[in-house]
């Protein structure tokens, strides 16, 4: 399936036409919650198996994905087409709330704009089996922190990708400080700091032979709020601890290029091994795919894998009886995997 046309004839073959013609089509949408617009771009279909809740990485928009350099390349093209509505939020202080930051400085605030916000564009409408909630990069710091919770317990899974427990050795220079909070012997001068930034953009589109010609270009970037540089100088203390919090399905992905954080076998398994109180951690290299999963060539590879997922998660929910299901009887599940 290369395109928009092959994209069609999947999604009516594998969901017995429930996606409407304009399936691949994304609208923005605002909702106003407590005064605060709150945006994102949505594919929605009219019975979702689950919603899939989307969260970008740092500095860039819901935007990242619904990228079109290639049809196959947008997960909301992708998962309405698998008959998931899909909502690609901007985070709080990102896109129409950016003007409004300074509402959200505590993680309290943004959880709860977060689930008001996914509230607020649902109400009215079905969830299907659930929410999932897929997250890259620095949204995953959002979505740990939703799935740990005491609301997360009724989200119905949880991906998190391109981010780790530890800088990769060639991001260090830039990363190390940052993540670990360390003191400098000298305040870097502007000059050290935009070469260090320059590298670090470098790192996120490494190789670039992975993505397709000109997907860095056409992707929106945008001014990240106050509160992450906070979020990023926490994210390895609070990780361990929130992490043992969550008590849903987890499934973990680090592209075998990655070159933020560290990747391979033992990073894989360090991350997923925090998630001590969850039913089932699956642990995921994908191939050919550096730190913009969501962005490379391999695009709709990761994005189908999660989706699997979260289509097992609907599952194991309706075999559960949590919802109204014909089927068999419950299964269990391996506590962890890798893939």
């Amino acid at each position: 399936m290369t395109d928009g046309k092959s994209l069609a004839t999947a999604a009516t073959v594998l969901t017995g036409g429930a996606v409407p013609p304009a399936w691949a089509d994304s609208v923005p949408r605002t909702v106003d919650i407590g005064g605060i617009p709150m945006s994102a771009l949505v594919s929605e279909v009219p019975r979702p198996r689950a919603v899939v809740v989307a969260l970008h990485g740092g500095a860039v928009t819901s935007a990242y994905f619904d990228q079109r350099t290639q049809p196959r390349q947008s997960l909301l093209a992708t998962g309405a087409a698998l008959g998931f509505t899909v909502i690609a939020l901007d985070r709080p202080g990102y896109g129409a709330s950016a003007p409004y930051a300074d509402r959200m400085a505590t993680v309290a605030s943004r959880l709860d704009l977060a689930y008001a916000t996914i509230d607020g564009f649902l109400a009215g409408r079905s969830r299907g089996a659930g929410v999932f909630v897929l997250a890259h990069s620095m949204g995953c710091v959002l979505a740990v922190q939703m799935a740990a919770d005491e609301r997360g317990r009724d989200l119905l899974g949880l991906e998190i990708a391109g981010i780790g427990l530890r800088p990769h050795a060639e991001a260090d220079t830039f990363m190390g400080p940052l993540t670990r909070g360390a003191p400098t012997e000298a305040s870097p001068t502007a000059a050290t700091e935009e070469s260090a930034r320059v590298n670090l953009r470098d790192l996120l589109w490494r190789p670039p032979h992975l993505y397709p010609a000109g997907a860095a270009a056409a992707l929106a970037l945008s001014n990240s709020p106050r509160y992450e540089g906070s979020d990023v100088r926490r994210w390895i203390d609070s990780f361990p601890g929130l992490a043992a919090r969550v008590r849903i399905p987890v499934h973990y992905t680090l592209g075998d290029h990655e070159r933020v954080w560290s990747t391979g076998p033992a990073a894989l398994a360090e991350v997923a091994a925090l998630f001590t109180a969850s039913p089932r951690v699956a642990a995921v290299e994908q191939p050919d795919a550096g730190h913009n999963l969501s962005l490379g060539l391999s695009a709709m590879a990761y994005h189908l894998k999660v989706l699997s997922f979260a289509e097992e998660c609907v599952l194991a929910r309706e075999n559960a009886g949590a919802i109204p299901h014909e089927g068999s009887a419950p299964h269990g599940s391996a506590p962890h995997e890798e893939g």
